[in-house]
């Protein structure tokens, strides 16, 4: 019997910006030129039906007349896209049209794009670079920095992925323009959340300037987008890898993620976080996390935003507590919960953890009174 010892240490360095500014089709076209393509000339441009006409095509075709082999690769939009199916169908796509290991993935879109996007990167020829140009608020706030990709499947959301960090992020605040008032309604939850959870001036802001913020007064627009990116670097910097910290970034997701499946994503992605926000807080002031008026407050910007606090009736509790347990902050068969601290801060429990268990009649009894 032998043994040979494979010692491999990797030192990598994922440093990237952010740019946020409007019109930055410009600059992604310079930053190109200028190296951020690592010698790489063949693009695949990623969207979805939504995006495509006013974003996606025209991004695309600005890459090829700068140069460029530049191809457009749409998918369905919406959250039932977001699946190994339609991953399968890009890859083969991009394989058939002779894209290999010397290319790139530019992600033009929202949350959905630019988890779906980037996992395919992370995986394509065993890793390819990618960037992300976000076209929503709530790419901009969350799905679209940090490196997080991933697929939902019908067991469990985000299990299949990977850690995977672009080469820089756009954030063009001109395109939230173009946005259904729900879609930014739906994308400040997210913002919500960084304020709850690390920044009680964002979520003052917030209290403050919500119209002028659904109006995409650039001033304000670029503000919470500063202090978005602040919240989740300072977060990610720490853990990128989830091993604990990181995990408070699912602040509202335990519940938020599960009533957005169980809804058969009738409720968007911030509408079912919102909801979440809500019961998190409601079960923290239970357990002297936040006091009654804290969780009013939340409540109220949350309606004062326009988003959702209570369970929509159509809605299956019994079936909403089950899918709790396929949250990928189960442990042992055990729900954990990250609360917040009052308004601005996070819990740490006893054992360093961000994450506590509860028990299933604890939550079941909030969700039954939601």
């Amino acid at each position: 019997m032998s043994k040979f010892h494979v010692e491999l240490k990797k030192v990598v360095d994922d440093t990237y910006d952010v740019e946020i500014g409007q019109g930055l089709v410009p600059a992604l076209i310079d930053d190109l030129k200028n190296g951020l393509d690592g010698g790489v000339k063949k693009l695949a441009v990623i969207t979805d039906s939504n995006v495509e006409e006013p974003y996606g095509g025209p991004i695309c075709q600005a890459l090829s007349d700068a140069g460029y082999q530049a191809e457009l690769f749409v998918f369905p939009a919406g959250e039932k896209s977001k699946v190994r199916s339609v991953k399968e169908m890009l890859e083969d796509a991009m394989l058939a049209q002779g894209y290999r290991r010397d290319c790139m993935v530019i992600a033009v879109g929202g949350g959905v794009v630019s988890d779906l996007a980037g996992f395919l990167a992370g995986t394509f020829g065993r890793g390819v670079p990618f960037i992300n140009y976000a076209t929503t608020l709530l790419a901009a706030a969350d799905a679209a920095i940090g490196g997080k990709t991933a697929v939902d499947t019908p067991l469990a959301t985000n299990l299949i992925g990977l850690i995977y960090q672009p080469k820089k992020v756009y954030v063009d605040i001109d395109t939230w323009k173009t946005l259904p008032k729900e879609h930014l309604i739906n994308g400040l939850a997210e913002t919500v959340k960084h304020g709850c959870l690390a920044d009680i001036e964002l979520f003052e802001y917030l209290e403050k300037y919500t119209d002028r913020i659904l109006a995409c007064d650039p001033d304000a627009c670029t503000y919470i987008s500063e202090r978005n990116c602040d919240v989740k670097y300072k977060v990610v910097m720490k853990d990128e890898r989830e091993a604990n910290l990181r995990e408070v970034l699912n602040l509202g997701h335990t519940v938020g993620r599960a009533i957005e499946t169980v809804s058969d994503y009738r409720l968007l992605h911030g509408e079912a976080v919102s909801i979440g926000l809500v019961a998190q807080a409601k079960l923290g002031c239970k357990l002297g996390y936040m006091t009654e008026a804290e969780v009013d407050r939340l409540v109220a910007l949350l309606k004062q935003i326009g988003l959702p606090v209570t369970i929509p009736d159509y809605i299956d509790k019994d079936e909403l507590v089950k899918k709790l347990y396929t949250d990928k902050k189960v442990r042992d068969g055990k729900l954990r919960f990250v609360f917040q601290k009052g308004i601005g801060d996070v819990m740490q429990f006893d054992d360093g953890r961000y994450a506590k268990p509860i028990a299933e009649e604890e939550i079941k009894d909030v969700i039954e009174n939601m």
